[in-house]
């Protein structure tokens, strides 16, 4: 708190400039973003740059900011994003930089929209609508397929410009499908089509992808419930593809993790290639707390060893709203393959079956070592309902609700579901709702904070906040961490993990990526619906609390009314890595 931090103007030092600064930032209480303690200083940029940061500095400037009683750090580095298909249509990666996002990671998982062929951008943006939760009428809308190959899409991103600074993995699904077509959700590899997708592979780390991203999670389904095409890589192909990307002699390996997936596999890979391995979705299951945290232990066995790997988790309980239309959180079960892909009609045919029904009941009594959806109905709720006779259900758990009616829960669920049409909304807390066990993730010093997952699952799931809520959330309200650890867990260290060259701390000559923020209100703000999709389609949004500026690269893009007016597009798309 800024109580805890008292800065002393008898012994203030002051420092010249010769020349005029274009910002000048004064006596804000600074988070550089290393583990230092934070002190009372000014900061000065020009050209984009940090030019220097001093007890008191003597300069004439463009721009001067009176941050007295304010906290100034790095901007936060979102480093599991999903915007590779909005960038092509919103350049300002809405909501992230009003989040204090200043860099962002695409790519995520391998779900990319590059390369892709005129004739796979159909099936591409169906699998984008089941994996990611998005509106296929939005993705035909929106996307500009101005590319095919993996450069072009670079090249199309820096020609557009952003707000934010972005990174891009390239992305095994995506290079599959361009090696295999039709056949990449079906099969295994051939020798021949290894050899073609490791050659993409090099040139998009070539053209300056920050690494390569994958998925063997079995929750990620694509179009008519087969799965995404990187599910389907063979041990072999996986490890060819990560000394693809290790060519060059950087890159980061990133995958989201399925439970058949070794841990002892993903060290061979990091140890094999000489490069980090990052691992996802590191999250909390209450039903199986102890399965995170020996996925932990072995990722801190293998830097003990000199292998470096690293889980991503999250600051956030995993919520999500669905409808049984595009149920997500159950997608993932073996039980539910049936009503994956099917039509309107078709689907409430198979949702009403006893048959289906009791496969599905089966299936969540069994313990699983990881699935988004456990069989907790008292953390699933009624959001919305579409029938006027229903409405007393809103806001209502679905177990207090079947328990009401001598109904099943799942029962209830799908009853309530029909009877609506598919039209009723439920929200569910599938995943960290443990405060213990989520701290104990948080301050692992091999995790790293992620998982915003923001630009996908636009209508149901925004997590882009992320970063606020790790400060005003766990550092100040529960003090599970000081300020000064939440701040680096944002800025210096996933710099340093996928080695962005001169960001993520506050040190002279380094980019001037700046958020400026109140600790004491510093946070993110109830959900909320926007309509500004393309054809004017909804997506869930927060606001951010205690954001008094946002600077990219020096540039002013957000303020404590959000986005500025008129916000430049200030972001560089990063290719050069440490």
């Amino acid at each position: 708190m800024m109580g805890l931090y008292v800065f002393n103007s008898d012994v203030m030092i002051s420092m010249k400039l010769s020349h005029p600064v274009d910002l000048l930032i004064r006596q804000a209480l600074v988070f550089d973003g290393t583990l230092s303690e934070p002190r009372v200083q000014d900061l000065a940029v020009r050209e984009g740059r940090i030019v220097a940061l001093h007890d008191q500095l003597q300069v004439q400037a463009t721009h001067t900011v009176d941050a007295q009683g304010l906290a100034l750090m790095p901007g936060i580095i979102d480093s599991h994003t999903h915007f590779d298909a909005q960038i092509t249509w919103d350049a300002y990666v809405r909501p992230s930089p009003a989040m204090g996002v200043t860099t962002a990671v695409i790519g995520n998982c391998g779900f990319t929209i590059a390369p892709c062929r005129p004739a796979d951008r159909e099936l591409t943006m169906r699998n984008l609508t089941q994996v990611e939760g998005m509106s296929l009428e939005v993705l035909r809308q929106g996307i500009d397929w101005g590319f095919e190959t993996f450069p072009e899409y670079l090249a199309m991103l820096k020609r557009k410009g952003s707000a934010v600074n972005i990174a891009a993995y390239v992305g095994h699904s995506s290079v599959r499908t361009w090696v295999m077509g039709e056949q990449a959700n079906k099969r295994e590899a051939t020798p021949e089509e290894i050899d073609a997708m490791a050659d993409i592979v090099k040139e998009a780390m070539a053209a300056g992808a920050v690494g390569f991203a994958t998925s063997t999670s079995p929750a990620h389904n694509g179009e008519g419930g087969f799965p995404m095409p990187s599910r389907l890589a063979s041990d072999e192909e996986m490890m060819q593809l990560t000394l693809a990307m290790a060519s060059l002699g950087r890159g980061v390996y990133m995958v989201t993790k399925g439970g058949q997936m070794a841990m002892s596999f993903l060290q061979s890979l990091s140890k094999t290639s000489g490069r980090p391995v990052m691992v996802a979705a590191l999250l909390h299951n209450s039903t199986n707390p102890d399965a995170v945290f020996k996925d932990m232990n072995a990722i801190a066995q293998a830097n003990e060893q000199g292998i470096p790997l690293i889980g991503q988790v999250s600051c956030c309980p995993l919520t999500m709203d669905f409808t049984f239309a595009s149920a997500y959180p159950v997608e993932g079960l073996v039980s539910w393959r049936p009503a994956m892909g099917l039509s309107h009609e078709a689907l409430k045919v198979m949702l009403a079956d006893p048959s289906f029904r009791q496969s599905v009941k089966a299936e969540l009594s069994q313990t699983a070592t990881f699935r988004l959806f456990n069989n907790e109905w008292d953390k699933v709720h009624v959001v919305q309902t579409a029938l006027s006779e229903h409405q007393s259900f809103e806001q209502k758990s679905v177990a207090e609700l079947a328990q009401a009616s001598h109904q099943d829960p799942l029962d209830f669920a799908l009853d309530l579901a029909l009877k609506e049409d598919l039209q009723t909304v439920f929200t569910a807390q599938l995943l960290n709702s443990d405060t213990d066990a989520v701290a104990r993730l948080l301050n692992d010093p091999h995790s790293l904070v992620s998982l915003s997952d923001a630009g996908a699952h636009l209508t149901f799931f925004n997590d882009a906040g992320f970063g606020l809520h790790l400060m005003g959330h766990w550092a100040r309200d529960l003090g599970k961490m000081s300020m000064t650890q939440a701040v680096h867990k944002l800025t210096q260290q996933p710099a340093q993990v996928l080695g962005l060259k001169e960001r993520g701390v506050l040190l002279e000559g380094y980019a001037a990526d700046l958020l400026l923020f109140d600790p004491q209100t510093v946070g993110r703000g109830p959900k909320h619906r926007v309509f500004d999709l393309p054809g004017g389609a909804a997506r869930l949004n927060t606001l951010a609390t205690g954001v008094h500026g946002v600077w990219v690269n020096g540039q002013l893009v957000a303020d404590q009314q959000g986005l500025v007016d008129q916000a430049g597009l200030h972001g560089k798309l990063l290719t050069e890595f440490a």
